[in-house]
């Protein structure tokens, strides 16, 4: 489904990739892990439009995809940003309703969203209220189900569970096992890597812009190497 070849991104002098390619199979989970600065977000940043990149191609369903960031959503790809970035201001509700704005049909969203509290349903009992009055963890699955709202084929999640409590991660864990039986596509950065790569079908390893290492997420999740780097063991 989506295809990264060869992608070097700079910030000016800095090189953020260097090479980077990655395969995400419709209907797969796949993650991506790595240590703070290795280039986690600028990967998801390039595929979402946000950040050009200097070399390098990236295909969606076999064509090359845009650069413009609400063309990208309107093709099928949206973003859940780290730090969830929900509008404060904004009831519940209309979080959703925003994150449905390419749906043109009323019908058609009032229906998503009544959907998306069905899939939260606390988010249905606090509609009317302030989003940036719930907790982190509510407003994590706020941003997702904003997400979700118009209808993505594939969804880039970028650290969902960082800063939550542990009951919490597992429920964003089971949101993310969710969305894949809804047959959507998940493009995963995530710092739980133990969590990520136990869920994933397939995961690449970014350190400072390169990927160096790859394989399928239970693999990976057994390998000496990842465990001492990412997952706090010893051999």
């Amino acid at each position: 489904m989506l295809v990264v070849e060869n992608l070097h991104v700079s910030y000016g002098h800095i090189q953020a990739l260097s090479g980077v390619s990655i395969t995400v199979p419709q209907g797969s989970i796949v993650s991506i892990i790595g240590s703070n600065g290795a280039g986690k977000t600028t990967l998801l940043n390039t595929i979402s439009g946000l950040v050009k990149q200097h070399q390098g191609g990236i295909k969606f369903k076999g064509q090359e995809l845009g650069w413009v960031p609400h063309s990208i959503v309107q093709q099928g790809i949206v973003q859940v940003p780290e730090g969830r970035k929900i509008f404060a201001g904004l009831t519940v509700e209309e979080n959703l309703l925003a994150g449905g704005y390419i749906l043109r049909d009323p019908k058609h969203l009032r229906s998503n969203v009544n959907k998306m509290m069905e899939l939260y349903p606390i988010l249905g009992s606090r509609k009317h209220q302030q989003a940036g009055t719930l907790s982190g963890g509510e407003q994590q699955m706020l941003a997702v189900c904003r997400g979700l709202m118009s209808e993505p084929e594939l969804i880039l999640l970028d650290e969902p569970s960082l800063g939550l409590a542990p009951i919490i991660v597992k429920s964003i864990f089971d949101l993310i096992g969710q969305i894949r039986q809804q047959g959507i596509t998940v493009l995963l950065v995530e710092q739980n890597a133990k969590k990520a790569l136990a869920l994933s079908d397939y995961a690449y390893v970014l350190e400072n812009g390169h990927v160096t290492m790859e394989g399928k997420g239970r693999d990976l999740l057994c390998d000496p190497a990842v465990k001492r780097a990412y997952l706090g063991e010893k051999e």
